[in-house]
């Protein structure tokens, strides 16, 4: 009998072990797979498409203490924090500055344009400049030079 308690304590311990060196949600290779015009660009110009199709197809490592990929995603010493954003704090709060300018923006509505659903957004802080936004567990947007750039976690 106490080997069977034994056994099944030792099997917990190795699932739970196994869970937790998983580690966070976002660690991964995620891939850009799409990109379109930002709601916040100029209609009168157009953005840059070099840069697009640099990235188009490209990976972007998260890992625990570094991001690798093109630039300029790279950063040697993320500061990891995983906070909710409202859809007016999307994008560097590009939709609560659109909201301003003329009073009619809806970021809510902005936000669900763009696939993301309900009043609060999962949100990566890298410390490097660059905040990603979780649609859910397997998709990314990141917003960059008037571009949205969808990411699909491979």
């Amino acid at each position: 009998m106490k080997f069977i308690h034994l056994a099944c304590l030792l099997a917990s311990l190795g699932m739970a072990g196994s869970a937790v060196a998983a580690g966070p949600f976002f660690v991964g290779n995620w891939t850009f797979t799409t990109a379109v015009v930002a709601p916040w660009a100029d209609p009168h110009r157009k953005p840059d498409d070099v840069e697009r199709a640099r990235l188009m197809g490209r990976t972007v490592a998260l890992k625990t203490g570094e991001i690798s990929g093109p630039r300029p995603f790279a950063c040697a010493k993320p500061r990891y924090k995983v906070t909710d954003y409202g859809p007016d704090m999307l994008f560097q709060g590009a939709f609560d500055e659109m909201r301003s300018a003329d009073g009619k923006v809806d970021p809510k509505a902005l936000a669900a344009s763009l696939g993301f659903v309900g009043s609060r957004i999962r949100t990566l802080e890298t410390g490097c400049e660059i905040d990603v936004h979780f649609v859910d567990d397997t998709t990314a947007e990141i917003g960059l030079n008037d571009y949205v750039y969808t990411l699909k976690k491979r």
